[in-house]
Parts: structure tokens; C-alpha cells; sequence
């Protein structure tokens, strides 16, 4: 009983100063650089909207935000390991959960090792064609596509990409027969797209739209449930005949599984404002994304329900990669 006595008073003489520290923690947090593994190439999208928020918070926190650029799986591999402390984090897309659910094998979960922190925008994928192609709506596309049967291709940044699975959900929910040509990369599929070797693909708006404007390519649809606001005037694929048919892509912030809560939370906080400073909010709308930010729970919530939809489409369209 004596022992007991003393183990119970000791925890709780303890107990006190330990919030205490955790709470001196979070206030002090970050207390020196935060580094922002991001698992694309430097200069694609991700890497900007990183590089434009980390900028925010270095201003806010008086601290750097270094952008470190590691590819694919081994990008989420290397934060999945890092320690549990805030200081390395993961800006990662809808890519995180297309290359789960393709992938036999990954050194990593989603939901076992990583803390979700917040989803930082949603953006449409834009549908366009090439010129030479005779087709100024999906309705004409998809009709020209059953009148030639395994004669129209779309390349795609390589097999399991997310600009892959839109084409893939594409041609499930219309039974088009089209060929798909994986490339190395999204640079080069876009350049053969340009020259006409492709007939259509999916692309961000900030690597189509400029060849949009110049006419070098044609756009016919968004792949989100409603219209971009920085693009009214085109149409979703769901509208132009294809109902039911979503394809959001989306960029967020997730730390090591046991990253203390109350840094999380101030993490999401931070973003929240930053995404809504009235420059990065207009910069990113210009792209046809939406800020987010939502809270660690919605974000999580939102994670399971991403990662079993694609997990569907993957099973269904027979993609899988070793």
C-alpha cells in the first residue's frame, strides 16, 4: 500500500509539470527550420503551392521552411520515417492515394503512419484534346472514341498516375475502347499531346492552360463536381453527358503518426490562415483550385473515403504495378 501510495503521488506531482512542457512546446513550435518533403519533381504544381506556403509561414513563424524534392514513393517513405516531432512534414496530392491502391507493395500505409493535418485545396483536372481531333464536347469525344474503337489514345505521367485514373474512370463509365500511353512523366506525355501523337489527355490547369490560351490544345471539360470558378464557362464532365462522373484532385499536409496533437493542430491553424491571405488565395483560385484547410478530423475522414474510392476504380480497371 505504501508503494502504491508513492507511485500515485509521484504521477501526479509529475503529471502538472509535463503539460506544462508540452504546453511550452506547442507555444514555442517551430523553434527552429520545418522541413516540407515533397514527392514531385521541382516546378510542378505541388512543389509551387508548397514553396508559395512555406513562404507564408516562414513569415509568420520567423523560421524556415525548407522544400526538400523527393520522387514518389520515396518521398513518403522518407517523412513516413521521420520522427514524430513536426519538424518534418509531407505536402502530398491525390497521388498518395492512387499510388496505394496500385501498388502491390509499399513501404508505408496512409492511414498507419501518418497524422492527417489538413487538406490545403481541391482542383479540377482539365479534359483537353488535340485540335486535329473533331471533338468540341465529351459527348463528341466519347462518340468518336465508339466510332473508332481502340483508335484514339491519351498519354498519362506513367501507369497508376492520377491523370491515368481519370482517363481510367473515364472510359469505364462510358465503355469507350482507348489506348493508353504511359510516359516517363507528365512533361512527356504533354509534349507528344502537343504534337498530335495523342489525341486527348487530363492535365492540371497550370500545365494546360497556357496551351490552352495559345490554341495549341483544346478544352472541353472539368473533372469536378461543379464548375471552376476561375473557368465558368466549361463544363464538367458530369454536366456534358457522362453523370456521376468526379475526378477532384488535391494537395495536403501530413505529419509521422505520433505527432503531438496540440502541433497539429497549430500546423492546420497556420495553414488555415495562410491559404486565405488574400495573394495565395488568389493565386490558387487562378489556377482553378479552392482552398481548404480543413480541420485533422475532416481531413482524415476525407483520406479513408479517397483511398477505398481508388482502391474501386484500380480493382475494376485491372491497374496494378509491382
Amino acid at each position: 500500500m505504501h508503494v502504491n501510495f508513492l507511485r500515485i503521488a509521484l504521477l501526479a506531482a509529475l503529471l502538472p509539470a509535463t503539460m506544462v512542457t508540452m504546453a511550452v512546446a506547442v507555444e514555442n513550435y517551430p523553434a527552429r527550420p520545418v522541413r516540407v518533403i515533397v514527392p514531385s519533381q521541382a516546378g510542378g504544381g505541388a512543389d509551387i503551392v508548397a514553396r508559395m506556403l512555406g513562404q507564408k509561414l516562414n513569415e509568420r513563424w520567423g523560421q524556415p521552411v525548407i522544400v526538400d524534392n523527393r520522387i514518389g514513393v520515396v518521398g513518403a517513405e522518407t517523412a513516413a520515417a521521420a520522427p514524430a516531432d513536426g519538424y518534418t512534414v509531407l505536402f502530398t496530392t491525390s497521388a498518395l492515394s492512387v499510388r496505394e491502391s496500385v501498388y502491390r507493395k509499399l513501404p508505408y500505409s496512409t492511414l498507419r503512419d501518418f497524422a492527417a493535418v489538413t487538406q490545403v485545396l481541391t482542383q479540377s483536372n482539365l479534359l483537353v484534346v488535340h485540335p486535329s481531333v473533331p471533338a468540341r464536347t465529351v459527348q463528341e469525344l466519347v462518340a468518336l472514341a465508339k466510332a473508332k474503337p481502340g483508335e484514339l489514345n491519351f498519354g498519362t505521367g506513367g501507369n497508376g498516375t492520377s491523370n491515368h485514373l481519370a482517363g481510367e474512370l473515364l472510359r469505364m463509365m462510358t465503355g469507350i475502347k482507348v489506348v493508353h500511353v504511359p510516359y516517363k512523366g507528365v512533361p512527356q506525355a504533354l509534349n507528344d499531346t502537343l504534337a498530335g501523337r495523342m489525341h486527348f489527355a487530363f492535365g492540371s490547369p497550370m500545365s494546360v492552360l497556357p496551351h490552352v490560351k495559345q490554341g495549341r490544345l483544346r478544352l472541353i471539360a472539368v473533372t469536378t463536381p461543379q464548375r471552376s470558378r476561375a473557368l465558368p464557362e466549361v463544363p464538367t464532365v458530369a454536366e456534358s453527358g457522362v453523370p456521376g462522373y468526379e475526378f477532384t484532385a488535391w494537395m495536403g499536409v501530413l505529419a509521422p503518426k505520433g505527432t503531438p496533437p496540440d502541433v497539429v493542430r497549430k500546423f492546420q491553424q497556420d495553414i488555415a490562415r495562410a491559404v486565405f491571405v488574400p495573394d495565395l488565395e488568389q493565386r490558387i483560385s487562378a489556377d482553378a483550385a479552392e482552398p481548404v484547410a480543413s480541420t485533422p478530423a475532416d481531413f482524415a475522414a476525407f483520406l479513408k473515403t479517397d483511398l477505398a474510392r481508388w482502391t474501386r476504380v484500380v480493382k475494376e480497371a485491372h491497374i496494378q504495378i509491382d
